[in-house]
């Protein structure tokens, strides 16, 4: 196993991490942003204000990405399956 391996093997993962993390990130961070604005405008500071409906968005995302984001890990996880034996021969 030569260095490049390696780091072919690392590249890979954390850019699979990043594409199946960012759909949630996106939205937490609108509602987010959302929500603070709102908070700002009308002075009510409830920290449940700000998590329920950040819970709920994440919810409604993992339900419509969910299908998504488990065949590319699938996809992702059969690809390290098959380096295996040029990892090791």
């Amino acid at each position: 196993m030569n260095p490049q391996q390696v780091i072919g093997i690392g590249t890979n993962a954390l850019e699979t991490m990043l594409v199946l993390a960012a759909p949630l990130l996106i939205v937490v961070l609108v509602i987010g942003f959302a929500i603070s604005v709102l908070q700002a405008a009308t002075q009510i500071n409830e920290q449940t204000l700000s998590f329920v409906p950040k819970l709920i968005a994440v919810a409604i995302t993992i339900v419509i990405a969910g299908p998504w984001m488990i065949s590319r890990m699938v996809t992702y996880i059969q690809q390290l399956f098959a380096q295996i034996p040029f990892v090791i021969g």
